[in-house]
């Protein structure tokens, strides 16, 4: 009898959210925050508004009549940023935090701060 083994999609269960508060840990652009735009699970990656940054340089048509240079974000790694603590009386207040699971008595799942326990939720 042969088992096979399932196989799952890369890292489908994301630390981060559409609309998280995001601090860049790592790369050229470390140190800078900004909102979570859109998540891609299947590649491991996040859109964040106003990190990496490029040109894309276009043709005139319809929708562009002038043409020209585009700027737009481009995706980072899902492991190069860390949500950031809302929580003013938390020791790392404004700051990158790593997060644990809060399991609830329904079996719903809350992420929280690991030093202060608050639920970090998105901005709607």
């Amino acid at each position: 009898m042969k088992i096979e083994a399932v196989k799952e999609g890369n890292c489908v269960n994301m630390h981060i959210r559409k609309n998280d508060l995001v601090l860049v840990i790592a790369g050229n652009e470390a140190g800078k925050t900004g909102k979570v735009m859109k998540v891609l699970p299947d590649k491991n990656r996040v859109v964040v508004k106003g990190v990496k940054v490029i040109y894309k340089h276009v043709k005139p048509s319809q929708k562009n009549p002038q043409g020209g240079r585009i700027q737009k974000e481009t995706s980072i790694s899902a492991s190069n940023v860390l949500p950031v603590c809302q929580n003013k009386n938390c020791e790392k207040s404004g700051k990158g935090v790593r997060t644990k699971k809060k399991i609830l008595e329904n079996g719903g799942k809350l992420r929280v701060c690991v030093y202060c326990g608050v639920e970090i939720s998105p901005d709607e």
